[in-house]
């Protein structure tokens, strides 16, 4: 009954919006469902691609698709998107052509007292809703299935505007002395859509990530990761890394960290370093703006952000900044680091999707298959020589890395898999998790034993390596 009541209360207030902008209660309504049809659609196709509906969170996207068009837009579909252009059409010339104003046929006293009875009777519907405190699980699919779009939506809303201070494990921590050596320089990849896809097909060719086999063989810790992230949505990954906090602890602020939570300032990896006397850096071959990066991440501990403006004239791979250009930078920066301790957290983006948008090159499944999977799955073959190409890139970080005088870790980790819906169905769809390792240029004895973590403890780890953090009981 509450879930009903906020979705009814909604409807009139939005529809009552409408109308006195509109005067007409015909285009008033045709428009309110236009615009719903296509906060559906856009629900669907995120379900679709990324296996969560719309949320509440995912309206400031509206913006980011209108800048970055690539990144969403053929996410929807072309059919979808004329649906809806078809939809708002239709509802202007209906508005239009059909009905003149109501305040042609009754006085505007009359007109305001029926639209403040709307109101008012929306409003009494929310509030009588929003009294039962309708609880939601923050697995949206569940909760969309629950409290249907409407309410789901609203309670979302609701969700971010309370308090959220979990305790982060970066604030107070137990430090173990520094290493005799002194600080270590540490570079981590956030390696776009990276998995190891051989568990998904094995017709595909095993030295197509031979750079990390052979980091993996000598590495201090790897093995798969847990990641907080499915296809896309990279900032859940990237801020689980950085924060150490679980998407328990982040309510529903797991699904945007950067959009209100980290602006009130979060201990991180980042500031942690910092505190120890490290520079830190960032450097994403792309927009620091985008999901506002450039104003959360000086608030985590960042010194300096390196973004698309270092890349003119770079070489690219598809439409982005190849992994190799951005290697080269990383490089330039380690030659060229001072006495202070360095921390590169590296973005890439070659791997980004939409993979539908590329072409497979003439020799791509002769160089990347040993047994050609069925139809459908060009997606995989373009991924596939996107992810050669950060193979290659962890190989010129290690060689980079080992040229260095003193000790320096190197953690490549994936923030996701790809979307890739029609290999999926014709191979199976993977359960999410990633792959990760940690490597260091003075060497490990023994072999490294495979270990599974979740994203948000393999910083912490990272520091117990480095002899930063003492290891947790």
């Amino acid at each position: 009954m509450a879930a009903l009541a906020i979705h009814l209360g909604l409807w009139l207030w939005f529809a009552n919006v409408l109308l006195l902008l509109l005067q007409r209660p015909v285009f008033a309504a045709s428009s309110l469902l236009a615009g719903f049809l296509f906060v559906v659609l856009v629900s669907n196709a995120k379900a679709h691609s990324l296996h969560e509906p719309f949320i509440f969170q995912d309206f400031e996207y509206f913006s980011d698709a209108l800048r970055h068009p690539r990144l969403y837009m053929p996410f929807l579909g072309a059919a979808r998107a004329l649906l809806s252009l078809l939809a708002f059409g239709l509802a202007i010339v209906a508005g239009l052509s059909i009905e003149d104003s109501l305040l042609t046929r009754m006085r505007s006293e009359e007109f305001l007292t029926g639209a403040a009875t709307l109101a008012l009777a929306g409003l009494l519907l929310i509030g009588f809703g929003a009294r039962q405190k309708l609880a939601v699980g923050f697995d949206a699919a569940a909760d969309l299935r629950r409290l249907g779009l409407l309410t789901a939506l609203w309670r979302y809303g609701e969700e971010e505007q309370l308090p959220c201070h979990p305790a982060s494990p970066y604030e107070q921590p137990a430090c173990a002395p520094a290493l005799a050596a002194g600080p270590a320089t540490l570079v981590v990849v956030q390696s776009e859509s990276f998995f190891d896809p051989r568990r998904l097909f094995s017709g595909i060719r095993r030295d197509v990530l031979s750079e990390f086999d052979s980091l993996r063989t000598g590495a201090i810790c790897h093995g798969q990761l847990q990641v907080a992230a499915w296809g896309a949505n990279t900032v859940r990954t990237e801020f689980a890394f950085l924060s150490g906090l679980s998407a328990e602890s982040l309510g529903v602020h797991r699904f945007n960290p950067y959009r209100r939570f980290a602006r009130q300032g979060v201990a991180t990896l980042a500031t942690f370093l910092r505190h120890h006397g490290y520079r830190t850096i960032c450097v994403h071959p792309y927009a620091a703006s985008f999901y506002s990066r450039h104003e959360v991440f000086p608030q985590i501990g960042f010194d300096e952000f390196i973004d698309i403006r270092a890349f003119t004239g770079a070489v690219r791979e598809g439409p982005y900044v190849s992994d190799m250009a951005v290697a080269e930078q990383v490089a330039a920066l380690l030659e060229k680091a001072a006495s202070q301790p360095l921390f590169v957290f590296v973005i890439t983006m070659e791997n980004h999707g939409p993979l539908h948008l590329e072409r497979v090159a003439p020799g791509d499944e002769e160089r990347f298959y040993s047994a050609v999977p069925s139809a459908g799955c060009e997606e995989l073959t373009i991924y596939l020589r996107h992810l050669a190409n950060a193979d290659r890139m962890a190989g010129r970080l290690r060689a980079a890395i080992e040229e260095l005088p003193d000790p320096a870790y190197l953690c490549w980790f994936g923030d996701h898999v790809p979307i890739m819906p029609g290999v999926y169905r014709a191979l199976g769809v993977p359960d999410g998790r990633t792959d990760y390792l940690i490597w260091c240029n003075g060497g490990f004895p023994g072999a490294p034993v495979p270990r599974e973590l979740r994203v948000e403890q393999l910083g912490g780890l990272i520091l117990q390596r480095m002899g930063l953090l003492a290891a947790r009981q």
